[in-house]
């Protein structure tokens, strides 16, 4: 398998400079970004765009990101995608909630976007050398 393709990350964050400054620097980074506003709007785009990594904030209108991880792993179609959450609480029992909903790694707002990049390259690793 060659790498030609481009990765796809989908990320839901409802606030708009977080969403616009996450998604610049993953395309920067040479990855294809599809963005929404919240939980519901991640399931639906994750259905339909099949992304390989799926970044989700945790507090979000109509559906939090541990309430849409849920759904995510609960289909089959997603449920092997990664999810990574954004967060500003580095409370214990948060992370602990998000990595029991199925996440594979927590990122910690504010971020920089050399910080944001590694985690999303340390999470698609397995992907990139497949």
């Amino acid at each position: 398998k060659g790498s030609c393709r481009m990765l796809k990350i989908l990320i839901a964050e409802d606030e708009r400079d977080i969403r616009e400054l996450i998604s610049f620097t993953l395309q920067f980074a040479g990855y294809e970004v599809v963005s929404v506003q919240n939980g519901v709007e991640a399931v639906e785009q994750a259905l339909a765009t099949k992304p390989d990594l799926i970044l989700l904030d945790v507090r979000m209108p109509k559906m939090t990101g541990y309430q849409a991880c849920e759904a995510l792993k609960a289909l089959p179609e997603t449920k092997d995608i990664p999810v990574l959450f954004l967060s500003a609480k580095g409370q214990e029992s948060e992370i602990r909630q998000g990595l029991e909903a199925g996440a594979i790694d927590y990122i910690l707002k504010p971020f920089s976007p050399d910080e944001l990049t590694a985690q999303v390259r340390r999470a698609l690793a397995p992907l990139a050398q497949a």
